[in-house]
């Protein structure tokens, strides 16, 4: 909207303004052509004087006063009511960015699931870990045990003047170490407790219940495919790799990107408006009688009348091409095809780094297994000495010495047994994880 407050003659200082000023003329020799021809005697010819004398007259009956004619062209009021709409009919910029947002999707989505496959990871090994000490921790106990028992044992038999009394000392030594090893074993669980909440996002400190054991995995678990379907199988599930693909897909559609500013691009467009130039003094005269030019009659229009309200609507074809824009065009396609050359190399060192990675779990997984049969072995191997020091001891064969070396080798045997364990269930996530099949 715009009020125009003072309006300015377009004409003014021009000779357009004579032609307007003898408009008046024209009627008035209308009027006289009329007179002398219409056969009428009554009628006759007057000067151009007396004509005006009479139009003054005529508006005079009605009480109109003219407006100034300074500026006939100019109204008080005006308005512009646009709506315009555009559509694309052809860009290839557009439609190489429709495909490079696809690609940026598919790559943030392979790197939410890297993502979760961390951290899948990394919740199993603090699970494994947290079973381990706790584990740990009852072997402990279970040492302090028989520490408590052989000291005991140990008091009887020097008070029976059997032993000697630095037998019993030894045993107190050996209650007290394994009561020092069970605090420190304790407190180490508890910590590592508060990792694994860390990890799955409780809070520490949290009483907890963890639910499992490291019993001796069963022979699936070592269940694998060979290192060259491995590599493959790696190399198509990996979502990093999955990343690094489609980075060089992302790089090229840039490329196609830059590339069509070369070319033209076509579009359909509509404006449709609705607009008015609307005086504040709305009224005009007329005359009713085509015979009587000196008499008036006033007619006042409406604000919204469709003399001052106009639609328009206009449609067309729009087409742009850069024909020359100084090489920048063909300078930046060749700066995107060295980042899609980078990205291929990027490609590759990952794929080889893959590679290697999947090779390192699969001698891990392999190492682990070893490991686990030779420490299940020395426990059980263990657990016959240790009954067998006792069956010595009760026949008074063998010392309770004996049986207390043999109860610690058994605890050494059960403790490495469980890292075994816990080796071997982390190099088989290591494994899932270095081949992309976590789950």
């Amino acid at each position: 909207y715009s009020r125009n407050v003072v309006q300015a003659n377009p004409f003014a200082g021009s000779s357009a303004g004579n032609i307007f000023g003898g408009l008046g003329a024209i009627g008035w020799l209308q009027y006289n052509e009329t007179a002398r021809t219409d056969g009428d005697p009554a009628t006759m010819p007057i000067s151009f004087q007396e004509y005006n004398q009479n139009i003054a007259e005529g508006y005079d009956a009605i009480g109109y006063t003219p407006a100034d004619g300074s500026n006939p062209f100019g109204t008080d009021n005006s308005f512009q009511n646009t709506v315009a709409i555009s559509q694309p009919l052809y860009s290839g910029t557009a439609f190489a960015a429709v495909r490079g947002a696809k690609a940026l999707v598919d790559i943030n989505r392979a790197a939410v699931d890297q993502t979760v496959d961390e951290v899948i990871h990394q919740t199993r090994t603090a699970f494994y870990d947290a079973l381990l000490a706790q584990e740990q921790v009852r072997v402990v106990e279970a040492s302090r045990q028989r520490a408590d028992e052989t000291a005991s044992d140990f008091t009887q038999l020097v008070a029976q003047g059997v032993s000697p009394k630095l037998d019993r000392l030894n045993a107190e030594v050996d209650l007290a170490n394994a009561e020092t090893q069970l605090a420190t074993a304790r407190a180490a669980a508890q910590t590592i407790t508060d990792q694994l909440l860390l990890t799955i996002g409780l809070p520490v400190n949290v009483p907890v219940l963890l639910e499992g054991t490291l019993d001796a995995p069963s022979e699936d678990l070592f269940r694998t495919v060979a290192t060259l379907e491995a590599l493959e199988e790696a190399v198509e599930g990996r979502p990093d790799l999955e990343q690094a693909r489609l980075a060089i897909r992302l790089n090229e559609v840039q490329r196609d990107i830059t590339q069509a500013a070369t070319y033209p691009s076509l579009s359909a467009f509509a404006n449709l408006g609705y607009n008015a130039n609307v005086p504040d003094n709305r009224t005009s005269i007329f005359a009713p009688d085509p015979n009587d030019p000196f008499t008036f009659e006033e007619s006042t229009e409406g604000f919204f009348s469709d003399a001052y309200w106009q639609p328009s609507v206009t449609v067309g074809l729009s087409l742009n091409w850069t024909l020359f824009d100084g090489f920048q065009t063909r300078r930046r396609v060749q700066q995107n095809q060295i980042a899609i050359d980078k990205a291929e190399l990027q490609l590759e060192q990952a794929t080889q780094a893959a590679r290697l990675e999947v090779a390192a779990a699969l001698r891990q997984l392999e190492s682990a297994e070893q490991r686990l049969a030779a420490q299940a072995q020395t426990v059980t191997t263990a657990e016959t000495a240790y009954a067998f020091a006792q069956e010595r001891l009760d026949t008074g064969v063998a010392s309770l010495v004996d049986v207390r070396l043999a109860s610690q080798n058994l605890d050494t045997a059960r403790l490495n047994f469980l890292q075994a364990v816990r080796d071997a269930l982390v190099a088989r996530s290591d494994y899932e994880r270095a081949t992309g099949a976590i789950a």
